[in-house]
């Protein structure tokens, strides 16, 4: 029993560090730090020289000299433990390699990526991307299905690595941002690649609301950054229908999260972890348009860019509109619209939680089926 829970705690102590904390071995057996790779996009893979996978090797070469200018790493760890298919030295390996595909990424010291000696590395990659499931519309996904349940009905309920040539895609700053079996098509991998390389749109993928953060107050060099972000919005003739409130005042957020606290304990009651009323934000930034309307498509492109300046520094941001609610009806709350001094004619539309994240919510799914392209005929 304590070695168990010995062992359920290294593991839980390696999947709370971050990849950059983490070191392997290199194909001489010296040890490499990843913290090498930070600003890197890092794609992870177990391979094998003897698997009906291997020709993979051909689309990963291909992948990483297309890429590699622009910033992609391919980090190659040869695995034994699938089939026996990885066999000899780490040396002999890497001559058949370079010798079949010639290729120019990095190969590291063979590893183990399940099981009692499995490498800290894929740990955390499996603590962080779990096994999704193959897909059984594809003849080779469905094979790979049956042959596993096979040896274990359950198989698809564990984070395991199932076989040779799984993939994980790493962003610049850390994060294991998506886990591909190894019937995934590499042209899916590339447009993730794609994605990730470039720093705008890997900030746009990467982005989720965020409802836990830690307490620890923005800086305000962060904050006007984040904020000469959003008032370079675009805006209708220039008109810049908005009036920008950025809270660092630590005793409004209190104050006014005592009298909801007052109104609704039962809510309150609720979430043990309740420390105020905007998602227990230390900061947050307060959004005000025209009273009569008008400024509410030029605020939302003004609080677009505020949200992805955020994530792309590593904070966090949720938009909120209960508080809103409670602050614009109860007169107790008065004095908070009051402290913000709202020009003649605004209203409070939105306000935006930011912080330090202390989460990693997943992201939800989107249906792209709502979108049509109209082509020529």
């Amino acid at each position: 029993m304590t070695i168990c829970l010995l062992a359920i705690a290294g593991m839980l102590s390696i999947s709370a560090q971050g990849i950059y904390d983490i070191k392997v071995k290199n194909d001489v057996g010296q040890d490499v730090s990843l913290a090498d790779y930070k600003g890197k996009v890092l794609l992870i893979v177990n391979t094998a020289t003897r698997c009906g996978f291997t020709p993979q090797y051909k689309e990963l070469e291909a992948l990483y000299g297309k890429y590699r200018s622009e910033g992609l790493e391919i980090l190659d760890f040869p695995c034994n433990q699938f089939g026996e298919q990885a066999p000899g030295t780490i040396q002999e390996i890497h001559q058949f390699c370079t010798a079949n595909f010639d290729i120019q990424f990095q190969q590291f010291d063979k590893i183990d990526v399940n099981g009692a000696n499995e490498s800290p590395l894929y740990t955390f990659l499996k603590a962080r991307k779990g096994f999704a499931g193959f897909d059984l519309n594809n003849q080779t996904g469905k094979f790979m299905d049956d042959m596993l349940r096979k040896k274990d009905v359950s198989y698809d309920k564990k984070p395991d690595i199932k076989w040779n040539f799984t993939k994980f895609l790493v962003s610049r700053d850390g994060r294991v941002v998506k886990r591909y079996e190894p019937t995934e098509s590499i042209s899916n991998i590339e447009d993730d690649i794609r994605m990730e390389l470039n720093p705008v749109i890997s900030a746009i993928m990467a982005r989720r609301s965020v409802r836990k953060y830690l307490d620890t107050p923005v800086e305000h060099e962060k904050l006007e950054t984040i904020v000469r972000c959003g008032i370079n919005a675009p805006s209708g003739m220039n008109a810049q229908p908005w009036a920008v409130r950025v809270i660092e005042n630590q005793k409004l957020i209190a104050d006014v999260t005592e009298v909801f606290k007052a109104k609704n304990p039962n809510m309150v009651n609720r979430d043990p972890n309740f420390k105020n009323m905007f998602r227990n934000a230390p900061n947050i930034i307060c959004i005000c348009t025209p009273a009569k309307g008008g400024g509410e498509l030029d605020a939302g492109l003004l609080g677009e860019n505020m949200i992805l300046a955020a994530q792309s520094m590593g904070l966090g941001t949720c938009c909120l509109g209960g508080p809103v609610r409670f602050i614009n009806t109860e007169p107790e709350a008065k004095f908070f619209l009051d402290s913000l001094e709202i020009p003649e004619g605004y209203q409070l539309n939105y306000i935006i939680a930011i912080g330090y994240p202390d989460e990693q919510p997943e992201a939800k799914p989107r249906d792209a089926s709502k979108v049509k392209y109209i082509v020529h005929d």
